[in-house]
């Protein structure tokens, strides 16, 4: 069911709300979350499709904060889908004028009550999601430095304003590559004298990943450059040779160690809804990534 309401009010979004739920046969919500995205007419698609894909894991309210002709004259525009791609509730909110410079007013409002507050920003985002109007409500805040023009800088500025409860897509990507290795190593190896990451360019993923190892392990890890996909290895140094995990296609990664047979793994790339999904688990302050974003800051 789908809703448009044109030069709106908050109220009247509830009410809207509260209708559709009747309509559908229940009056309860049933949201474990909200989650507020911060986006553009461009982007919103891709991020609102990632985020219902995501919500049927996390039956969410889904508030997409989308600012239209900020030169204009202040109108609230909205959206309202119930139960056409899962069970939760999205709302997209367009506002008009100046009112797009208060959107945290609008929002208030519409949280879901008593559930916990995610806010995503798929593309540009603040360089301190915590002292963000918005940021502020959320108990988790998601950005994504690998949308910025300069990845680094931006993982560096987020470094520098870090608060518990921020954290980074570029961080949920390296879940897999860090699982992966946390396994290899969790077996007896010889003394490690040095590490290297490859990456195509500008993969903040990469970033953390040799911050992560270098805090670790306790060893110097470079940062290297590859043609991608993505992360293309991850290698170590060692008296007998050198210790590789090495995934050129983007699917599946090899494992090879000195005097051993190679080891094929699946090590696919994931797709944003499985990213938001991820973070949408773990509400609690993620320290490990503050401790490597502190690290990748001193390097």
């Amino acid at each position: 069911m789908t809703i448009d309401l044109t030069d709106t009010s908050t109220g009247a979004i509830h009410e809207a709300l509260s209708q559709a739920r009747r309509r559908m046969g229940g009056p309860a919500s049933g949201t474990v979350l909200t989650l507020i995205i911060v986006t553009d007419e461009s982007e919103q698609y891709d991020a609102v499709r990632a985020a219902s894909q995501a919500g049927r894991e996390h039956p969410s309210r889904i508030l997409a904060v989308i600012t239209r002709k900020p030169k204009g004259e202040s109108r609230l525009d909205a959206e309202i889908r119930v139960g056409e791609t899962g069970p939760g509730e999205t709302i997209l909110l367009r506002m008009y004028g100046p009112l797009g410079q208060h959107a945290d007013s609008v929002v208030a409002p519409l949280l879901a009550p008593d559930v916990p507050v995610v806010i995503w920003w798929p593309d540009v985002a603040p360089a301190s999601p915590r002292g963000d109007a918005l940021g502020a409500v959320a108990r988790r805040r998601v950005t994504d430095a690998a949308a910025s023009d300069t990845p680094r800088d931006m993982l560096l500025a987020l470094a520098r304003a870090y608060q518990p409860g921020d954290t980074d897509l570029s961080w949920t990507r390296s879940t897999p590559w860090r699982s992966l290795l946390a396994a290899t190593l969790d077996q007896p190896y010889p003394e490690l004298l040095g590490g290297e990451v490859l990456a195509e360019p500008g993969n903040p993923s990469a970033d953390l990943i040799a911050a992560w190892l270098g805090l670790r392990l306790g060893i110097e890890v470079q940062r290297g450059e590859s043609g991608g996909p993505g992360i293309t290895e991850v290698n170590f140094e060692t008296a007998d040779g050198k210790v590789a995990l090495s995934r050129p296609d983007g699917r599946n990664a090899t494992l090879s160690w000195p005097g051993r047979p190679e080891r094929r793994v699946a090590l696919h790339r994931r797709d944003t809804a499985e990213l938001v999904a991820e973070e949408l688990r773990r509400l609690e302050p993620d320290e490990v990534y503050a401790e490597t974003l502190r690290a990748l800051a001193r390097s």
